[in-house]
């Protein structure tokens, strides 16, 4: 499956909530859409497309101090294994790299284990981090330096 990838734009977005089991399947994660991260960081929020229609999209930012967040990453259930999640961390990691990032974060939810699989197999170190997004609210950490 060939995939095209290019800056997202807030359509994009709108149409990866229409079919939003196909990328997240029973986790309702459109609350974390923020469509501001892709008007405001549009050169560090990319999709994939192919022929038959957006396959997976990542939404990101380079902070302050030089780190390249990863926000969201998906990719439609029938592209999962095709290598094309790698392929969007590259297209983010060159993006983030012409933003002067030096290292690259994401988060996931403790017992999220094909994130931490995924992420390990990017060569991420990983920690879990008791109180992340507050009280009781424990998230694994996954960082990388470029």
């Amino acid at each position: 499956m060939h995939a095209q990838i290019t800056p997202a734009r807030v359509t994009d977005v709108r149409e990866a909530l229409a079919d939003h089991h196909r990328y997240w399947g029973e986790r309702d994660l459109r609350a974390l859409h923020l469509l501001p991260l892709v008007h405001e960081f549009g050169s560090t929020c990319l999709v994939a497309r192919s022929s038959d229609g957006l396959l997976g999209y990542l939404i990101g930012f380079v902070t302050p101090d030089r780190t390249g967040y990863v926000h969201l990453v998906a990719t439609r259930d029938d592209a999962r294994g095709s290598g094309l999640g790698r392929a969007l961390y590259d297209a983010f990691t060159q993006a983030a790299r012409a933003q002067g990032a030096v290292r690259l974060k994401a988060v996931t939810t403790p017992g999220n284990e094909g994130s931490v699989a995924f992420h390990r197999s990017l060569g991420f170190d990983v920690r879990l981090e008791e109180e992340y997004n507050g009280p009781d609210q424990p998230r694994m950490v996954f960082t990388r330096d470029l």
